[in-house]
């Protein structure tokens, strides 16, 4: 890997262990704003070892091995060690990156079984904004992590089960499976529920044979079965064309849904109960995992089965981890579900753990999502307090972005085919970038005037650098595979480019570590400034001379793949022209 953060912490280490027998420390490499970097290891260890600082600083130089890396090595302050890399070296690893097909990106060499759950809408129920962060930073996190060489597992967790589905069948049967209102869980699937929930609110007799239905379906009665199946395939169907258009990389073969589980949930109760983990409380089997208290200060219950015999949420998760671990194998599980359902997951884990089915070399996380909200900082919601449905919300995204594409200066003109091509990946491109651009964790104002903005850290704002790149090769009559340079560096504007893009390995790294693609996204965008700043200080087709022409070609075709491979690692499509 390229990535001089890295090399340089090899270096201190091994210079650590050659002086002070601490080939382990922590090096402390930070970018600096007296050098390029800045080793801080002298200021930890000099209270280890019980001497100055600067006296550990001057001992650690003396032992390091940096000259065909480092320009010039200095000690400045109580002890810091100042490293400015060479311009050789520099444009050497940016040559080595723009020869390799993965940008020098290694993959990893302690690969993984990841399990990431995402989007998880419920049947029957269209998908609203609320599950477009779920969605689309689930499907980030899966593409990071695949690309950094670990085995993702996606796995869409679909509401496909439990009281409603009685409901629903009933009347699906009614109103009859090929009529238009029955092709409305193709179209309009929330009109579908609310008809049938309006019925079962109302109507006794179809109240009482939809809680009939679910005791068939439950028992498993074939006929009921083949009802329910119709139900979810037709949901899928409208899925299938809310995840196309969102260019999310869920299939059919990732989803596990809620019925999955529920041959195991009879055994995953009566094992609580057999080992004391779980006990009869109020009528119902609970466990009481320690350091988890309600409002009154007494012991907050998981309910593993309730008094009637029924199981939840919580005994449907506990056998998803049982199977994730004992049948997938999995290393590590994300599950991307909204921030709302944090204790859930914490009491969920330590029921796992105290059960001995989540092991402690399986990491489960829960990757939160924090809630969208309007301009007056409440859940983003249509006037009249409905949830937003994903659809319309795309295509406003879609029109608005037309309108901006429009206003815009084209060299070329587009026609309409091409338009609509380009409207639709900037519009799309836009909502997605607008939310993984933000710390997933936090809440965030959907703006779509901000969004659809080609200035600032937005999505237009890169795709729109990734084509004007483009643009340079075509003016040139060069492709850009063809662009081989080689690299050399002569200008800070270059320089800057160059370091900056020998960090794109570790930022990958460090999203999938955090699960947080927004740290992608910092990268890309800083990225992109960076080649404004090189743009408008170094010409490229107008350079003084050949070789400063190849060179600066070879940063701008090793700056576009690395954009475009940025972007596709978050499902942002880039279009040619813009």
């Amino acid at each position: 890997m390229p990535d001089p953060q890295k090399v340089l912490a090899a270096r201190v280490q091994a210079a650590l262990g050659q002086a002070f027998g601490e080939p382990d420390a922590d090096p402390a490499i930070r970018p600096s704003q007296f050098a390029d970097f800045q080793a801080n290891v002298a200021l930890a260890l000099a209270k280890k070892l019980g001497r100055k600082p600067r006296d550990i600083a001057a001992e650690l130089v003396a032992r390091l091995d940096v000259a065909d890396v480092c320009d010039k090595v200095e000690i400045s302050g109580p002890g810091f060690v100042n490293l400015t890399l060479r311009n050789e070296w520099i444009a050497g690893r940016a040559q080595l990156m723009h020869g390799d097909e993965r940008l020098s990106v290694e993959p990893t060499a302690s690969p993984q079984t990841t399990v990431v759950e995402y989007s998880s809408p419920n049947v029957a129920k269209e998908m609203h904004v609320g599950h477009l962060r779920t969605t689309i930073v689930g499907d980030a996190i899966a593409r990071v992590l695949e690309f950094l060489g670990h085995e993702v597992i996606r796995d869409n967790h679909l509401g496909d089960w439990g009281t409603q589905y009685g409901m629903l069948i009933e009347h699906l049967l009614d109103v009859g499976e090929d009529s238009d209102e029955g092709m409305l869980l193709e179209t309009d699937p929330n009109s579908f529920y609310q008809a049938a929930r309006g019925r079962y609110d109302t109507d006794e007799e179809f109240a009482g044979r939809a809680r009939r239905r679910l005791v068939s379906l439950q028992a498993g009665d074939a006929e009921t079965m083949r009802h329910w199946q119709r139900l979810v395939d037709l949901s899928k169907v409208y899925l299938h064309t809310v995840y196309g258009r969102l260019g999310v990389t869920l299939t059919d073969d990732d989803i596990r849904g809620e019925s999955f589980y529920n041959d195991m949930l009879g055994a995953t109760a009566d094992e609580l109960a057999a080992d004391g983990i779980a006990t009869i409380s109020d009528g119902a089997l609970c466990v009481f995992p320690p350091g988890f208290t309600g409002r009154d200060g007494g012991p907050l219950p998981v309910i593993i089965r309730k008094s009637d015999g029924g199981y939840n949420y919580s005994t449907s998760d506990l056998a998803t981890v049982r199977y994730r671990v004992d049948k997938l194998t999995v290393d590590r599980m994300i599950y991307v579900v909204g921030s709302q359902q944090s204790l859930h997951f914490q009491m969920l884990f330590a029921v796992a753990r105290m059960a001995g089915w989540l092991p402690d070399r399986v990491r489960a996380e829960h990757a939160k999502i924090g809630n969208v909200l309007g301009s007056d900082g409440k859940i983003f919601r249509t006037r009249s307090g409905k949830s937003i449905k994903l659809t319309e919300l795309l295509d406003e995204a879609v029109e608005r972005a037309g309108a901006a594409f429009d206003e815009v200066p084209h060299d070329e003109p587009f026609d309409e085919v091409a338009r609509r091509e380009v409207v639709e990946a900037v519009g799309i491109g836009a909502v997605k970038y607008a939310d993984l651009s933000v710390a997933r964790d936090s809440e965030y104002v959907f703006d779509f005037d901000r969004m659809i903005s080609f200035r600032g850290n937005t999505g237009p704002y890169l795709q729109y650098a990734t084509a004007r790149i483009r643009s340079i090769f075509r003016k040139g009559g060069v492709a850009p595979e063809d662009a081989l340079g080689p690299i050399a560096i002569d200008h800070d504007a270059e320089r800057a480019l160059a370091l900056h893009l020998l960090g794109f390995g570790s930022a990958l790294e460090t999203a999938g570590e955090t699960a947080e693609p927004h740290r992608l996204c910092a990268y890309l965008f800083d990225l992109a400034s960076a080649y404004t700043t090189f743009y408008e200080n170094c010409p490229v087709l107008k350079a003084p001379d050949d070789d400063t022409r190849a060179s600066r070609l070879a940063l701008c075709a090793l700056t576009l793949r690395t954009l475009s491979k940025g972007l596709e690692l978050l499902g942002v499509t880039t279009p040619e022209r813009m």
